[in-house]
């Protein structure tokens, strides 16, 4: 079995509150983009069951392959319903640590396709419930459809909003953005018009009113990342923004954009959305 493990955005991010276990409330509208994917094969095989024989390539990725969320989504189903021998390999492109949920997309597919394996597959709810042990993210990639994100992002509103036409731009320079570090020295607060009334606004309305409350405490330790996000609007986007903590920045355009020159260094996404 092959699977593709697609990308997200986040159309705007408000950091509503700091909660007393130490995390912080957010609204955020999760948008799939599915042009943007890894490459996940998952086999069974004979061998030992409940284990798994687990390989990647790609892009580097930074950690023991215990480690890797795949292999964690493997184990949970196996120590909770018993699971045959698996081979799994991952064929990671989407950025690590970028704000595009590659890792918390690779273990909800891994989830979805080794709920196949089992002699009572899950149902949805089940499936989120599990995936929200691997990662805060790691839920919406189970419905992935466009979701606004409450609580740590987990509580998901489906929402009936498209793109279908538009462009986007994806660009990664590279800088590592500590989740931590762009939490530092925000000030949590409700907007005045919550994420779900904005969207509906025209797109040409978004730059005026949808935000990413994370570019006030990253733009400044991170002069580049706003500046590719001036350059996204200079070339003609109806919109742009970082997507979660960063560093990735996107930009929505009607019609094709010519990626400039500036960017050939940077790790860069062009698709239809």
């Amino acid at each position: 079995m092959i699977l593709f493990p697609n990308a997200k955005v986040n159309l705007g991010l408000n950091i509503v509150r700091k909660r007393p276990d130490g995390y912080h409330d957010i609204e955020t509208l999760f948008y799939p983009i599915k042009g943007l994917c890894d490459i996940l094969e998952v086999i069974t095989t004979d061998g030992t069951p409940n284990t798994i024989e687990f390989s990647q390539s790609g892009l580097g990725i930074d950690c023991n392959p215990d480690s890797n969320l795949c292999v964690k989504a493997y184990r949970l189903l196996a120590n909770r319903f018993g699971m045959p021998h698996v081979k799994m390999h991952l064929h990671k492109i989407i950025p690590m640590g970028a704000g595009l949920g590659g890792g918390s997309s690779d273990a909800a597919f891994a989830l979805k396709a080794m709920n196949g394996f089992l002699k009572e597959p899950l149902s949805i709810d089940e499936l989120m419930a599990l995936a929200l042990e691997l990662g805060s993210d790691c839920p919406f990639f189970i419905t992935n459809t466009p979701s606004i994100g409450r609580g740590r992002g987990e509580l998901l509103e489906p929402v009936n909003i498209s793109l279908a036409g538009f462009w986007i731009l994806l660009v990664n320079p590279g800088i590592h953005v500590s989740t931590r570090d762009a939490y530092e020295g925000s000030n949590p607060k409700p907007w005045d018009n919550p994420i779900g009334n904005i969207v509906n606004l025209p797109l040409s309305d978004w730059p005026s009113k949808l935000v990413n409350d994370f570019e006030k405490t990253v733009f400044p330790k991170h002069p580049l990342i706003e500046r590719i996000k001036e350059e996204l609007y200079s070339m003609g986007a109806v919109y742009a923004s970082m997507s979660g903590s960063g560093s990735t920045v996107f930009g929505i355009f009607k019609s094709k954009p010519v990626i400039p020159n500036s960017f050939k260094e940077y790790f860069t996404h062009l698709s239809e959305i």
